[in-house]
């Protein structure tokens, strides 16, 4: 009996250990799911330093050097979202009170707002960190305010809706504003404009970036794979 009581213990507190040491990584991200054969937006985001804002709505310049490609493929119907994102130049470990440290937040430019959408942080070794997959709603991202999860009730409608009122960034120990912000833009697919109501099917490309359709060959453009079928 004296036996079975301190296993229990013993088993307890490793439990409660693990916990500890977990903390919020224990759920690092909300339900990852396949890649819906349709599309109804696309969206993307050049993110650099400059742009970084503190939560007193004052620069908080990121990470010198430091760029960030958020590619974003939304079906609204299912609350489903794709994602590619790249980091290049980022270092040092990741940080943030949300689950993750990768988010889209809802704020226009110059301003301050809160996460709505924690994704998987991308990883990598050297100069480069990626990070891919499709997360489906309801959203949750581990921040708290009035009560509530920051992603609680929110669609992906609302980015259709007004991308320019959404950022992605990332965030580390040494730049917990942010390493690199910026906020989302339409990308045209399959000849629809996107966040015009219009629908995409499966056979459209997915977009190269904000920077080959403000100025191709300026850096170069990076090209996404085909969405599968």
């Amino acid at each position: 009996m004296r036996r079975t009581t301190v296993r229990l213990a013993a088993l307890s507190a490793l439990t409660v250990g693990a916990l500890a040491l977990s903390g919020p990584a224990a759920f690092a991200q909300d339900t990852q799911v396949e890649e819906p054969s349709t599309f109804t937006s696309m969206f993307t985001a050049m993110a650099t330093p400059d742009t970084v804002i503190g939560t007193n709505n004052q620069p908080a310049p990121g990470q010198p050097g430091a760029t960030g490609t958020f590619d974003y493929r939304i079906n609204s119907d299912e609350e489903i979202i794709c994602y590619d994102l790249r980091l290049e130049g980022v270092t040092g470990e990741y940080q943030s009170p949300a689950r993750t440290a990768t988010h889209i937040h809802e704020a226009a430019p110059g301003m301050a707002g809160p996460p709505r959408i924690a994704f998987p942080n991308p990883q990598g070794d050297g100069d480069t960190r990626t990070s891919s997959g499709c997360l489906k709603g309801p959203f949750t991202t581990g921040v708290m305010a009035n009560g509530q999860d920051t992603g609680t009730g929110f669609s992906l409608k609302k980015i259709e809706a007004n991308p320019a009122a959404f950022f992605g960034d990332s965030h580390t120990a040494g730049f917990t504003a942010g390493v690199v912000r910026g906020q989302l833009t339409a990308v045209p697919m399959g000849g629809v404009e996107t966040g015009a109501g219009g629908a995409a099917d499966s056979a459209a490309p997915v977009a190269v970036g904000a920077a080959a359709l403000v100025a191709v060959g300026a850096a170069g453009a990076v090209a996404y794979r085909r969405v599968r079928s």
